[in-house]
């Protein structure tokens, strides 16, 4: 009986000795690994406040570019709207100037004529060769008096090619208005072995605007009882046979409006 029982104790004994080791060494491992779990997680706070500190210096030098960009598009846009307003002022300037230029141009060429046509075998053109010329060709009575004449600055033809129109210019307008009237009158004119037509001396731009009426015109010389003319500088005014007058400076109106009289 006392043999059971001391085994019992020594049991109980052993057991509680057993189960104070166990939680000693579980205590010990808890606290190693709590102290491990509290290093790893300090160095991580630490980490994660240097990425933050990092973070926040980037953001703060994002900002102060945002706020330098924003502040030199906000100059460069007034200054593409000052810019924008400055080239529309001057566009209008230039094309002041160009209508101004092309006026005066017009101007100076008011006593001018063109002769097409003439051979280059004709010889030198000379002033007084172009109003002998003029007079043989137009029936005249005097020869008119003619400042200067040339033939156009372009290269030379070769044989077979067209000859380089004659530029006349008249000392009087008057007499400038009554070749045009004479050559418009007999359309070609024969002149030796030559065939010479006579047109007005207008500028490139003119001469562009008014050649972009031909086919209109061409049109019109078949619908009978219509009169028409190129007022200078390219508007053309149709008259109708029931008399109603319309001036065009576009030829595509003008053609949409000929349909109409067909």
């Amino acid at each position: 009986m006392a043999s059971a029982d001391f085994k019992a104790e020594l049991l109980v004994v052993l057991r509680e000795e057993m189960v104070g080791i166990f939680k000693s060494e579980l205590q010990m491992a808890m606290t190693e690994n709590l102290s491990k779990i509290k290093s790893e997680l300090q160095s991580v706070k630490t980490e994660l406040t240097a990425n933050l500190a990092a973070t926040k210096s980037d953001v703060g030098e994002l900002r102060g570019t945002v706020i330098e960009m924003e502040e030199s598009l906000s100059t460069c846009t007034d200054d593409v709207a000052y810019l924008k307003s400055k080239v529309e002022i001057l566009s209008n300037k230039v094309l002041a100037l160009e209508n101004k230029c092309e006026d005066l141009e017009g101007r100076f060429c008011r006593n001018n004529i063109r002769i097409i046509g003439l051979s280059e075998q004709c010889g030198t053109v000379t002033a007084a060769s172009t109003s002998a010329l003029l007079k043989e060709a137009l029936n005249l009575d005097k020869a008119p008096l003619i400042d200067r004449a040339h033939r156009s600055l372009n290269p030379k033809p070769k044989p077979g090619e067209r000859p380089r129109p004659i530029i006349a210019r008249l000392h009087y307008y008057a007499d400038c208005v009554d070749i045009l009237q004479r050559a418009r009158t007999q359309q070609r004119i024969k002149i030796g072995d030559s065939t010479i037509s006579i047109f007005p001396d207008h500028t490139a731009r003119t001469a562009k605007a008014r050649a972009a009426f031909n086919d209109v015109r061409r049109q019109l010389r078949d619908i009978p009882g219509v009169r028409y003319g190129l007022i200078y500088p390219a508007l053309l005014r149709i008259t109708t046979s029931g008399g109603v007058t319309k001036d065009f400076t576009s030829p595509g109106e003008a053609a949409v409006f000929i349909k109409t009289l067909k």
